[in-house]
């Protein structure tokens, strides 16, 4: 070996000294550190687990408090406590909400009662109401509130709640108007409500109120007059006492099992036309078709050949339209007399001219020099009812189109003669 490798050994070595010395303070230093900082995090742990324990036994205790409170109902209830008792008084507080400020409470205070508490000042007549009616809600409960398709139906069905299938309308079954009011206030129109300002309100319920008969055309609508209007159903409900009558049996233990000796139907979906089998929809389709697209037996031969010649689509079109009237007036075989007069063989037939209906004055004037009803005038007629024959006692606003008119006039027409 050399001397310069003899040299070079020890101080390699030397270095190698110093260098695991320096490591190894470093590295106790560090453990140092690590062991500070755990033992900083567990002191940190130790506090939030007491903050933790504290909180759940808070929570605890309120839950005692709580059932404590919920077996004294229960224990009530059990002794022969009423549905209209006071609701317990706890002294549980949960921490959450503030009062609510009087304008808050006032906001939600809406509500209208049967003894007119809750109304505002205002008022709506008849023909006003029909205007808005029309635009905001005969999509939905037609012109006439007849109803469309499975729609409500507002108007009529009076005496039919004993029937196997009621028509439940406003005229027939709403016992308080106050209900009218607040729902077509605070719901309606559908999609957009709360839209309607108090005097429209007065002014819509007028006109309903007037589709049912129970006011007359002229009649208006308001907070002063609001109790004297008479509901006709208005006798037909009683005090809710189930809480006497019936309690007892609600706390009894529920029938599991084989609780019927057996199990009839006594009423299906088709009846009131949610899912009408395929059948039951042909046939009800085939006589509707027999009852309004048959032309009478005894039709003229010039009715028969505008029949013909009309556009199919038009008459199909028309007949659609015709639904905004068909809840005052009929039309084809056996035709009656109704709220208004029967329509067959209206185009050339005179003006008020049909027996044992009672016309306006208007109507009858008019008859009364020899008018005749064509197609101009009619048209006319049915664009602007009150406009072309003011006094006239038809509650209609008038077609919305010129192209809903022609459909008409081409249904009209293809029905003939009586």
């Amino acid at each position: 070996m050399s001397k310069f490798l003899n040299l070079y050994l020890p101080a390699a070595g030397g270095t190698a000294l110093i260098l695991g010395s320096a490591y190894g303070l470093s590295t106790r230093g560090y453990q140092d550190d690590t062991v500070a900082a755990l033992q900083t995090q567990l002191e940190q742990k130790e506090v939030v687990v007491a903050d933790a324990s504290a909180q759940a036994a808070a929570l605890d205790a309120q839950v005692a408090e709580m059932m404590a409170a919920n077996e004294e109902l229960l224990a009530r209830a059990a002794a022969g406590g009423g549905l209209t008792d006071p609701a317990p008084v706890t002294e549980v507080a949960y921490g959450l909400g503030r009062p609510a400020l009087d304008e808050e409470i006032a906001a939600w205070d809406v509500d209208v009662l049967p003894d007119g508490r809750g109304l505002p000042v205002g008022s709506g007549d008849v023909w006003t109401g029909e205007e808005l009616f029309v635009d905001n809600c005969a999509a939905c409960h037609g012109d006439f509130a007849e109803g469309v398709g499975n729609w409500p139906v507002l108007a009529g069905g009076f005496d039919t709640l004993a029937d196997e299938d009621p028509v439940k309308t406003v005229g027939s079954y709403w016992p308080y108007l106050s209900t009218v009011w607040d729902y077509t206030h605070r719901s309606m129109p559908f999609g957009n409500a709360g839209t309607l300002s108090d005097d429209d309100t007065y002014a819509i319920v007028a006109y309903i109120l007037y589709s049912n008969n129970l006011v007359d055309d002229d009649f208006t609508l308001s907070n002063e007059n609001f109790l004297d209007v008479e509901m006709y159903n208005a006798d037909g409900f009683v005090v809710d006492d189930r809480d006497v009558l019936e309690y007892a049996q609600w706390r009894a233990e529920p029938c599991m099992e084989n609780c019927k000796d057996s199990v009839e139907i006594t009423m299906r979906a088709s009846v009131v036309d949610v899912t009408p089998e395929d059948d039951m929809a042909e046939e009800a389709s085939a006589a509707h078709s027999m009852s309004d697209d048959t032309a009478p037996a005894e039709e003229s031969a010039e009715a028969e050949n505008v029949q013909a010649s009309a556009d199919p689509a038009l008459i199909e079109a028309g007949q659609g339209v015709f639904r905004q009237c068909s809840s005052c007036h009929q039309i084809g075989e056996n035709a009656r007399n109704g709220a208004g007069p029967q329509l067959n063989g209206i185009l050339g037939r005179t003006i008020g001219g049909v027996d044992g209906f009672r016309y306006s004055t208007v109507m009858a004037d008019a008859g009364a020099a020899g008018e005749v009803w064509e197609a101009e005038n009619l048209t006319a007629f049915l664009m602007d009812p009150r406009g072309v024959m003011n006094g006239t006692k038809m509650a209609f606003r008038g077609l919305r189109s010129e192209e809903d008119a022609a459909a008409l006039l081409a249904y009209l027409q293809s029905m003939g003669a009586e």
